[in-house]
């Protein structure tokens, strides 16, 4: 009887557990697909953007060099880089065959892929793919797949 009962229990605990996972992604928020097939999460991804250093290594967070805000022209240095502002709107017609989440992806994992028309290669950290986990870029792609146009 108690081991029937305990079964009862543990089933009854898994189907709360499932009900309770909310967004159908584990219920942790992560919704925006990324390029592996993995699952980053957007808030997680703005936080880490918003930072003033990224990684242990000291490296320049990525506000130091492009911002989020409207501008006129998106391909105008804000303040070094180009601006972010709608970039989940045109990531994708950069290269041919490329969709926006794998553009952004190998824009922050390796900088000199393709720079964009006006800019210097060089001069993006190249090491972001060694210094911030693969759960970090994903948080990253999530986010930057938020930043849209009006």
């Amino acid at each position: 009887m108690q081991k029937r009962l305990l079964v009862t229990l543990l089933l009854a605990a898994a189907l709360i557990l499932v009900a309770c996972g909310g967004d159908g992604n584990g219920g942790d928020g992560a919704t925006e697909p990324a390029g592996n097939g993995t699952v980053g999460d957007a808030q997680r991804g703005e936080e880490l953007y918003n930072m003033t250093t990224i990684a242990d290594t000291g490296a320049s967070g990525c506000t130091a060099c492009h911002s989020v805000e409207p501008t006129d022209d998106p391909l105008q240095p804000s303040p070094v880089g180009p601006s972010h502002y709608g970039l989940a709107d045109r990531a994708g017609d950069y290269v041919e065959g490329m969709s926006a989440e794998e553009y952004i992806r190998q824009s922050i994992v390796e900088p000199d892929a393709h720079v964009v028309e006006g800019f210097q290669p060089g001069i993006m950290y190249q090491n972001y793919a060694d210094d911030l986990s693969e759960e970090q870029i994903n948080d990253l792609v999530a986010y930057l797949l938020t930043l849209e146009g009006e």
